[in-house]
């Protein structure tokens, strides 16, 4: 299933509903967004069943928002790419480098990053997201795909200038203003993607490619990184974990690549869609 948050483009309270993407529209459907467990999932596949393409929304009718739009935690994983460590020059970390995103960086696909002028460094980073499922504690890694409720894209945006701008660098701050954290279009259950360790990931900006690899070079993978987190810190249902970027941000290139208002930048991820946003002057 193809899990998504919505409202009508008519809502002026633009109040979020949850719903089941399918070929020419959207499929109301009822239950917690965070809900996703087994049995919510399969809740929500019986609900599916049983409409049977009623009921189903067009999608012109529609605006989709943050398939997740309030999770309990948003982790992210820096520099767990190969490729992404040898362009910076950096050593790879022995363990996850972990920092967090705040509550005020979640936007949905096509909904606007306003650029105020707080960085006039803002950096792309296409990133792959693996969303919890169930409660976490002490997970092995041979148990940590049993977790997961599925995938979707991010872009980890990120203001370099605050980032290095002080010792021992401000990784939280320089990547939680507001709208810095692009989540969609869509929540793919588990049973969508066969390999998450081995998938197209992209950035375009102004369709040009400027990111171009595959999650196969993940440093850490993910049955480390959902054993390691969950070492004395539970995680919850509806956690995401943004696992880190490849190649090719704005800040190695010779010279720097910034976004900047008019912007349009896309996240594609085979099986996962394309999250696009603009970027815009407040």
């Amino acid at each position: 299933m193809k899990l998504v948050s919505y409202y009508f483009q008519t809502d002026v309270n633009r109040q979020l509903k949850r719903g089941v993407l399918l070929d020419g529209g959207v499929l109301p459907v009822t239950g917690d967004f965070n809900a996703l467990g087994e049995t919510d999932l399969a809740n929500l596949q019986a609900q599916l069943e049983r409409a049977n393409g009623a009921g189903l929304v067009p999608l012109e009718q529609v605006q989709l928002g943050a398939p997740l739009p309030n999770p309990p935690k948003i982790i992210c994983v820096g520099l767990n790419y190969s490729d992404h460590a040898e362009e910076t020059g950096m050593t790879p970390p022995p363990t996850p480098l972990l920092f967090a995103k705040w509550s005020n960086t979640l936007i949905g696909p096509d909904a606007p990053v306003f650029l105020d002028g707080t960085s006039q460094q803002v950096d792309y980073e296409a990133e792959l997201v693996f969303v919890i499922g169930k409660p976490a504690y002490k997970v092995p890694e041979e148990h940590a795909f049993e977790y997961i409720a599925g995938y979707m894209c991010a872009n980890d945006v990120s203001a370099r200038d605050l980032q290095f701008a002080t010792p021992g660098n401000q990784w939280s701050r320089s990547k939680s203003l507001d709208g810095f954290c692009p989540i969609g279009p869509y929540l793919a259950t588990s049973d969508e993607i066969a390999d998450p360790h081995n998938l197209r990931i992209a950035c375009r900006v102004n369709q040009q490619t400027l990111q171009d690899s595959n999650t196969s070079k993940l440093i850490f993978k993910i049955p480390t990184l959902l054993s390691f987190l969950s070492q004395g810190m539970t995680l919850q249902p509806g956690d995401i974990v943004l696992t880190g970027t490849p190649a090719g941000v704005g800040f190695t290139r010779k010279p720097p690549l910034f976004l900047k208002p008019g912007d349009v930048c896309e996240i594609e991820i085979e099986g996962l869609g394309t999250l696009r946003n603009n970027f815009v002057e407040r």
